[in-house]
């Protein structure tokens, strides 16, 4: 399921589990915001909204406030003798994405623990391992093979030979 949402008058789109970067918000870090300004919720179908999607909202999690690179406003009036150098760094807060509602559902206000990635069955590893040691077998077999056969280095001519560099000569004075 994925949702197009607006938000310091930029618009993302968005699946659960995303990480961005939007401008400033309010809120405090590890709490949970929602965006009620939905344009589009899509999945199997797709509702468009007019202007928004009644009852959508994206909830997310604030996992950091940051600045931005610096940025540099340089302003020159030619044959003027006027320049003007202005530099700043744009404040943003980087979210994670929890969960897209629908029909007036509500967030959950706790933060969810995030879940593991599992690992596979011993089961399953012991048998791919069995046929990566094949592969493996294979593979060093044709490198012994590659190695039996040296190929012949051509030597470099002398004329080719890196000359070392000489200090330029420096002209007599007059």
């Amino acid at each position: 399921m994925f949702a197009v949402f607006k938000t310091g008058g930029k618009q993302y789109r968005v699946a659960a589990e995303d990480v961005l970067k939007v401008a400033k918000l309010k809120g405090e870090r590890g709490e949970i915001v929602e965006f009620g300004e939905v344009l589009v919720v899509g999945g199997d179908s797709v509702t468009l909204g007019a202007p928004t999607v009644a009852g959508a909202t994206v909830a997310a999690e604030v996992l950091d406030h940051a600045r931005g690179p610096k940025i540099i406003a340089f302003k020159k009036r030619r044959r003027k003798n006027s320049r003007r150098k202005r530099g700043f760094r744009e404040e943003f807060t980087l979210i994670r994405i929890t969960e897209i509602l629908t029909d007036g559902k509500k967030a959950n206000k706790e933060v969810q623990p995030r879940p593991k990635r599992a690992s596979a069955p011993a089961a399953e590893a012991g048998a791919e391992a069995g046929e990566t040691a094949a592969a493996a077998e294979g593979a060093t077999a044709k490198k012994a093979s590659a190695k039996k056969a040296p190929k012949s280095k051509a030597k470099v001519p002398a004329a080719r030979a890196k000359k070392p560099k000489s200090k330029p000569k420096s002209k007599p004075k007059k």
